[in-house]
């Protein structure tokens, strides 16, 4: 299925959704931000769908937001909290929530608010050409989209406050060595790599994966006694799949596990 701003790529237990903007760098405006959560609604709704893979047409993965978009008449005073509050946070929200694996593949520049909503991936893949900037002080703003908590968590405090203070470019093979990626690759095999993980996870316990992601993201602000709860709780659930007995049965069968991802 292909929109004019998102194309949606429909794979065998997964699907690659392709920011369609090339001529603006992908940059966000309202209609991209609602083709984008259309897609990935539609995905989330898809049972076959195991895996997502994020990434952008052109030269570019995401330049943040459209800078069109923001032309004010004389005396007007812009409300950016009303513009986070309706598009990029709840886009950065799903991100998180969605239980399936997010991978994405960041082609060229990922700028502003595209930087840290590749960040709010599962993985982030990044060809080697690619370079990932915190523009936003170079406008008298604050990092959104999470940067102000993705960066910390990711490269350290240190790092994290000065790239936003500098809004250096970091490139991939810096963000890998730093932590803020999975891995850099060679351009030429970006979405060969993004597409073999993807394949990869629609073949693995899905249910068991998203709860992974609940965990970890609770153990940014639990404390121990917390996690070890609710450790105690999410796998209760997992075991609780039939997953989970697949894979006890295929350990002892010495075969490989045949998962349906199902609950």
């Amino acid at each position: 299925m292909e929109n004019d701003l998102v194309v949606t790529e429909r794979r065998e237990g997964y699907r690659v959704l392709v920011l369609n903007r090339p001529d603006r760098l992908n940059s966000f405006n309202e209609a991209m931000h609602a083709a984008l959560m259309s897609a990935l609604l539609d995905a989330e709704a898809d049972e076959t769908c195991r895996a997502i893979v994020l990434t952008g047409a052109g030269r570019g993965f995401c330049a943040g937001q459209d800078l069109s978009d923001r032309v004010f008449t004389s005396g007007q005073v812009p409300d950016l909290s009303s513009t986070l509050e309706r598009l990029y946070n709840p886009l950065v929200r799903k991100l998180r929530a969605l239980q399936v694996p997010v991978i994405c593949a960041v082609n060229g520049v990922a700028a502003g608010a595209g930087a840290n909503i590749a960040l709010a991936c599962d993985i982030v893949l990044a060809g080697r050409s690619a370079k990932f900037i915190q523009a936003f002080s170079k406008l008298g703003l604050v990092p959104d989209s999470g940067g102000t908590w993705f960066l910390p968590r990711l490269i350290g405090p240190a790092r994290a406050r000065a790239l936003a203070f500098l809004a250096e470019p970091v490139p991939a093979e810096q963000a890998e060595a730093w932590g803020m990626i999975w891995k850099a690759v060679d351009d030429a095999a970006l979405m060969d790599e993004a597409q073999r993980l993807a394949a990869h996870f629609a073949a693995q316990p899905t249910v068991g994966l998203g709860l992974i992601k609940q965990a970890l993201d609770a153990s940014e602000t639990n404390d121990l006694d917390r996690q070890l709860d609710l450790e105690r709780d999410l796998q209760g659930q997992a075991g609780r799949t039939p997953d989970y007995i697949e894979g006890v049965t295929a350990f002892f069968e010495k075969r490989q596990p045949r998962f349906t991802g199902r609950a």
